[in-house]
């Protein structure tokens, strides 16, 4: 499967793009959907990195194998790293649920290293990595993964 073209996550360029439309969230600002307020929506948007990086994440949700990887494989990979943007209101994985009162400063400040660290690794360190969920991916295909997720949730926030 090739993932489709979209902003490259492991350029800093496109990073820094990505933060400033972040900077334009505060606090206060209102989803135009969903129920997440901004704090809780930084600490969702940071879940596809600490299946990466956050040792506690992984303890908690060891990666899925077997009959389940295979299925997510063929079910739900070609959404998340096919070329159509997710709809509004999508249901998430349950691991990714974000219910309880986050600091909004502290959670970005953690999105902003995860992003940092996923360009300064760069491409090639990603390409065949291991998924979570779905076993190893190309470097394209964890591209549009980190990408739509987060451009998803920008625009829930109207940035």
């Amino acid at each position: 499967m090739v993932a489709h073209a979209f902003p490259d996550v492991f350029a800093r360029n496109e990073v820094d793009k990505l933060k400033a439309r972040i900077q334009g969230i505060t606090p206060e600002t209102r989803p135009q959907w969903g129920r997440m307020n901004a704090a809780q929506m930084l600490a969702h948007a940071s879940k596809p990195y600490d299946t990466l990086y956050d040792a506690e994440y992984q303890r908690r949700y060891p990666p899925h194998t077997g009959l389940m990887r295979l299925l997510l494989k063929w079910l739900v990979k070609p959404l998340v790293v096919g070329p159509k943007p997710y709809q509004p209101n999508t249901r998430t994985a349950p691991s990714y649920v974000v219910a309880d009162e986050r600091d909004f400063m502290r959670e970005r400040e953690k999105l902003f290293g995860y992003m940092d660290r996923v360009a300064s690794e760069g491409r090639p360190e990603f390409e065949g990595r291991l998924s979570h969920s779905f076993g190893p991916l190309k470097a394209d295909e964890w591209n549009a993964l980190f990408y739509k997720h987060l451009d998803h949730h920008l625009r829930q926030f109207g940035v």
